[in-house]
């Protein structure tokens, strides 16, 4: 399946703005998935690539997060930094939002972050992107650090995967109409001996099916 380019993307976020938070209705289902088990409350240093709205953040920063540990999240709308600014001003002090070009986070510190986040984002690149991201969240994480991801799936059942499979068509007709996103399989770029699965579900909320993965880094002698 073709995939939208960066600049493509920036156009349909920034016009898509608050209206994001709309996805909430199946996003949430998989997001509350990684909360569960991402451990989040012993992490020091939370990066988030694609923070769209701060949505997700700000639940992280109000209800999950140490009162001293620190946020980055990165984002290639403007539109959608500006909000996630917004949204997280009460945490001004410890979260920075930060606009980027869409590439991967080469330019973020090695092994400072306890846990990447990805929600929704990565069903968006190219598998040679997304790739990139991976290797840079492994790079980026601290020794037993943990990378948590949700995205959409290929479906794991008769509903779902009818479900999904109209989606696909639609995106295969133009990826635009779903905002750019399409069904992957985040285990498939999860390498043995980088990263060991600590969760993984996959969800059907709505019919439309989803994965939550948490991954552990892994030492490089491991």
């Amino acid at each position: 399946m073709g995939t939208l380019s960066h600049q493509e993307a920036r156009r349909i976020y920034d016009r898509i703005g608050a209206g994001q938070d709309t996805q909430a209705f199946y996003e949430d289902v998989a997001t509350r998935e990684l909360i569960r088990h991402g451990e989040f409350a012993s992490a020091r240093a939370v990066f988030e690539f694609g923070c769209g709205t701060g949505r997700f953040a700000r639940t992280l920063l109000r209800d999950h997060l140490a009162p001293t540990a620190t946020y980055r999240g990165v984002d290639l709308s403007p539109k959608m930094v500006g909000l996630a600014e917004r949204r997280l001003s009460e945490f001004a002090e410890r979260a920075r939002v930060v606009l980027t070009d869409g590439d991967p986070p080469t330019s973020e510190p090695s092994a400072f972050f306890d846990r990447f986040v990805s929600n929704y984002v990565l069903d968006l690149l190219s598998e040679a992107e997304i790739v990139a991201v991976v290797l840079e969240a492994h790079r980026m994480l601290r020794p037993g650090g943990l990378l948590c991801l949700a995205s959409l799936s290929p479906g794991h059942g008769p509903i779902s995967r009818a479900v999904i499979g109209f989606w696909s068509l639609i995106h295969r007709l133009d990826p635009r109409l779903v905002a750019g996103c399409r069904p992957i399989e985040p285990l498939r770029f999860l390498e043995k001996g980088r990263w060991e699965i600590r969760h993984h579900r996959a969800l059907a909320p709505f019919g439309l099916p989803c994965e939550a993965v948490v991954a552990e880094r892994l030492p490089p002698s491991a």
